[in-house]
Formats: structure tokens, C-alpha cells, sequence
């Protein structure tokens, strides 16, 4: 378990507004690459204002705004201004292409829009074809849109009577059109975090004290509500603009970072960088390295432990806040590959007829917990549950006799090659740690004998070792690790593989561009 590990009895657990009267200079959140200090003074007084220039314009509890921004101090400005306001607060990927942006825009019904200077190309395109007419620029001016600086300059710091306010936010779309989560709003009770991020504060041992690195973006569910759980506790949040592995390290230096927050792929660009670079940042003040999101492998997450100590924790949940497993470093390593124990909801896993199968079993992934809703989508809503009230996020896995989960996919990703189930997962990590890989997708492809071939895409550590050398060395390098009917029987090389800030993978876009090459190849081209 994460260092330092409190009670939660002994926890202060408060809101921005205690923080700005009793460490009203302190640091709520700096910018890493520009050193920009919010304190939580700032933090406080511009929520409120920002909460109270939304309600000037008439939006009310219930009501949604959205926010196109770069990871930038005032997007935390922006999001706890919804949330002292009984908002939904939507942020939407600005690497989404317009129409994506549009069809976000319209489906949550945004009252009110946030655009930063810097998607000023984007906020020109949004212009002639959004209806929304609160329309405000952050860091800078952008035409057809008011200053949020100005906006608020005549608004009033004084609180009102608040409700909390909670994101609604969409799904990255790795398995196609993004969906919205949606959970109530309105509770009257806004002085502290809600429960399961009460449970992470006494697990990983956030306080005032806490100094917490954030490379992933914002419009994420992970990293926005763990951003905005620092603000409760009183903690420091250092802002990545954007991740890069030796600047991670120069931060946690200079600034003697407490906890970390890195997905998986950043953990393996993190192992990738010489060994001169890693001993040369001084990692001592780091208590904590929390990460999830995304699968990681048995090799990667050894690694990391034998190189930082046994501080990782490991969180399995989704943006439905239906459930949560945890694990901590000593955990894993006498349950090599689980994501944990149940910690938030009550674990099921069940067969296709609904029932609870035998510890060792693989089925589907349920949690008896919160309930949620994909907004304006019923029959998707109605799939999520079954008949109890349990509901899935599409995972696959099994539990054994100490009650520890392992993840073996996702059920949409699993193939079914000559009547046998393959869980791609299984060659992913056996491929992301060879030495020459940085990055792996596998899945199935169409095949006359087989149903379905597998496949790999892989992203090589040198593009310039890409080509049938390095195809065949991967090739027999699976087959060494596992059994062959689990390896692809063929390897493509990208430069980069296309996947979320997050680390999710957009396996759906490989397997279209596959297929669309075989089909050019069978026309001739």
C-alpha cells in the first residue's frame, strides 16, 4: 500500500473554499511548463465567479456546459464552477475532428461553451454551426466568443447556496460513437469528495501535504475527477501540458512529487528511456504512483516496482462509477497480473445465462453498485444491466479463491480463430516487452479457414528496424512465451499506434485500415 496510508477519520476532508481561508496562498495547481501558480485563493474566487457569471445567464441546476480546452490551470477553474453550481460538465477531446465536436455539442444539449485560444482554428469551424450562444475564450481571444477574463471580471466571489454539480462525460469511442455517461446531480452535500473518491484519499494518503503529478488530459473521467479530488484535500496538482517521460522525471525532481498518475503506455516509455536518463532525477520524495486505465503487462509492471519500490497501485473501474478493484504492489506480487479486490461495488462474475461461475472461470464482469445511465440512449442502458440491477462494462475475466480479479479482455476484442477463443491481451504484453517494441494492438482478422487470423500492428522502439527481420524475431519471440495459437501469424509496423492520452487503443481504426488494404490488394492496388 501507497506510503504514508491514513485513516479516514484522521482525513480533512474539504472543498477549495476551507482551503482558500485557512492556505489561501498556497499552490492548488501549477502549470508545469510554464510554472504558472493557481492558489487556491485564485482557485476559489474564480470558480465563484465563473459559477456566478453561468447563473447570471440564466443556467440552472441540471443544466450542461462543455469545454474544449488543453490541459490549462482554467480548466479546473472552469470544472469546480459546475460543480458548486449543480452542473453537468462536459469536456470533449480537442483532438476530435469538428463534426465529432459538434455531435458532442448538440447530443448533451450544452448551454454554454468554454474554448481555449489555442483551438482557436477549431473554434472558427464550431462558430458557424453551433446554436449555442454563451460562448467564452480561455487564454486568449477568439472571435464570435467573450472573453472569460472579462466575463467575470464584475461577477462576485460570494457563495451561494451550493448543490453539486458532476461531469458527464463521453466515452473515447475506441469500440465507435462515443457515449455519455450520466449520474445524477444535486446533492446538497458539497464539502467533501464523493465516496469512492473518500475511499482513494485513505488509500493512497492524500493531504494537504500531497503533491500530485497529472500528465494525462483532463477531458478524461480518471484524470479530471482525481484532479479535482486534490482541491478536497488540499493538495498541489502539477499540471502536464502534454506527457513526455524525462520531463515526468524532471518534475517529480523539482517540484518532490508525492504521487504520480501515469497509464500504462507512459509506464513503458517511462522503462524505455536509457538507464543514465532514470538514475539521473532524484525519485525519493515519490510515495504513490497510482495507474489504470488501460491493461498493463506482468513484465512492465515488475519492472517499475523493481525500479521504485513497491509504491504502485493499480485501480480497475470506468467513467460508469458502477464499481472499482484496487491492489497494492505487495498484493500483486503474490497475484502476478489481478487488478485487485473489490474496493467500491460487490464483484460478479457470471456466464451468458446470467449465473455465478466457479472461482477460475472466466465470464462476464459485473458490479452490484451505483447505478448510471448512457444519456439519451435506452436500449444501450438496458444492455449494461442485467435483471438484478448489476451492471457490466463489457469486460471479461475471473476471480480466484482469494476473491483477486484478472482481466482477460474485452469481450467485443476477443477472436475466435478455428472454434478457439483468443484473448488478444495475452500477445500484447508478451510483444510490448521485447526490448525493440514500444507498442502493440492485436486482433482478429477475416481468414477462409480460420474465421478469424490473428494479427499485430506493431509500434517499434526504431521505425527503421521495421520490415520482415524484426516480423519474424516478434514472431518467434510470441511463440517462445505462449502457446502458438495465441501469436499473430503475421505483424505490421506503424509509427505510432492510434490511441487515447489515456492509453486506450482504437482497435476498430487498425482493423478498418487492415481490411480496406486487403480489399485495395484485391482490386489490384
Amino acid at each position: 500500500m501507497c506510503q504514508e496510508k491514513q485513516q479516514i477519520s484522521k482525513l480533512i476532508v474539504m472543498h477549495p473554499r476551507h482551503w482558500a481561508e485557512v492556505s489561501s496562498e498556497k499552490a492548488a495547481i501549477i502549470a508545469a511548463r510554464s510554472g504558472r501558480v493557481t492558489t487556491y485563493r485564485e482557485l476559489n474566487d474564480r470558480s465563484m465567479r465563473c459559477a456566478n457569471l453561468l447563473r447570471r445567464s440564466g443556467l440552472e441546476a441540471g443544466d450542461h456546459v462543455a469545454a474544449i480546452l488543453e490541459n490549462h490551470p482554467q480548466f479546473l477553474e472552469i470544472s469546480w464552477a459546475a460543480q458548486r453550481s449543480g452542473l453537468y460538465f462536459t469536456p470533449i477531446s480537442w483532438r476530435f475532428q469538428p463534426d465529432e465536436i459538434l455531435y458532442i455539442l448538440e447530443h448533451c444539449g450544452a448551454k454554454a461553451v468554454f474554448v481555449s485560444h489555442s483551438q482557436r482554428l477549431l473554434a472558427e469551424q464550431l462558430m458557424t454551426k453551433t446554436r449555442i450562444s454563451i460562448r467564452l475564450s480561455v487564454g486568449g481571444p477568439l472571435d464570435g466568443y467573450e472573453s472569460l477574463e472579462r466575463a467575470i471580471a464584475d461577477c462576485p466571489t460570494v457563495p451561494f447556496e451550493e448543490t453539486r454539480g458532476v461531469d458527464m462525460l463521453y466515452s473515447s469511442g475506441s469500440t465507435g460513437k462515443p457515449k455519455a455517461i450520466k449520474m445524477p446531480v444535486g446533492d446538497p452535500q458539497v464539502d467533501g469528495p464523493p465516496p469512492l473518491y473518500r475511499l482513494f484519499g485513505e488509500r493512497f494518503g492524500w493531504n494537504e501535504s500531497t503533491m500530485y503529478l497529472m500528465p494525462a488530459p483532463l477531458y478524461h473521467s480518471g484524470p479530471l475527477r482525481f484532479a479535482m479530488a486534490m482541491g478536497y484535500f488540499g493538495a498541489t496538482v502539477v499540471l502536464m501540458e502534454k506527457f513526455d517521460a524525462r520531463e515526468s522525471l524532471e518534475l517529480c525532481e523539482r517540484y518532490r512529487i508525492t504521487h504520480a498518475q501515469w497509464v500504462p503506455t507512459m509506464l513503458v516509455r517511462l522503462l524505455k528511456l536509457p538507464d543514465e536518463v532514470r538514475r539521473r532525477y532524484d525519485l525519493s520524495h515519490l510515495k504513490c504512483v497510482i495507474h489504470g486505465a488501460a491493461p498493463i503487462s506482468v513484465d512492465v509492471k515488475r519492472a517499475m516496482i523493481e525500479w521504485l519500490g513497491p509504491i504502485l497501485e493499480e485501480s480497475y473501474s470506468g467513467t460508469e462509477g458502477n464499481g472499482a478493484t484496487l491492489i497494492n504492489s505487495a498484493e500483486w506480487l503474490a497475484h502476478l497480473g489481478s487488478v485487485g479486490k473489490a474496493a467500491f461495488g460487490t464483484l460478479h462474475v457470471l456466464d451468458e445465462a446470467g449465473q455465478e461461475v466457479p472461482v477460475g472461470t472466466i465470464g462476464n464482469i459485473y458490479f452490484e453498485g451505483p447505478k448510471f445511465e448512457y444519456y439519451k440512449d435506452p436500449q444501450r442502458t438496458r444492455e449494461a444491466f442485467d435483471q438484478r440491477g448489476w451492471s457490466t462494462l463489457g469486460d471479461i475475466g475471473y476471480v480466484d479463491a482469494e476473491g483477486y480479479l484478472y482481466l482477460t479482455d474485452r469481450k467485443s476484442d476477443v477472436i475466435i480463430t478455428g472454434g478457439v477463443n483468443v484473448y488478444p491481451i495475452e500477445a500484447e504484453h508478451v510483444l510490448t516487452s521485447h526490448p525493440r517494441v514500444i507498442d502493440a494492438a492485436v486482433f482478429g482478422v477475416p481468414d477462409e479457414d480460420l474465421g478469424e487470423a490473428v494479427h499485430a500492428v506493431v509500434q517499434p522502439l526504431d521505425k527503421n528496424d521495421a520490415g520482415p527481420g524484426l516480423e519474424r524475431l516478434l514472431l518467434d519471440y510470441c511463440r517462445s512465451r505462449i502457446a502458438h495459437y495465441k501469436c499473430p501469424r503475421s505483424i505490421e509496423f506503424k509509427d505510432e499506434l492510434p490511441r487515447h492520452d489515456t492509453g486506450k487503443l482504437y482497435k476498430r481504426i487498425l482493423k478498418a485500415q487492415y481490411i480496406a488494404n486487403m480489399a485495395g490488394r484485391g482490386r489490384g492496388g
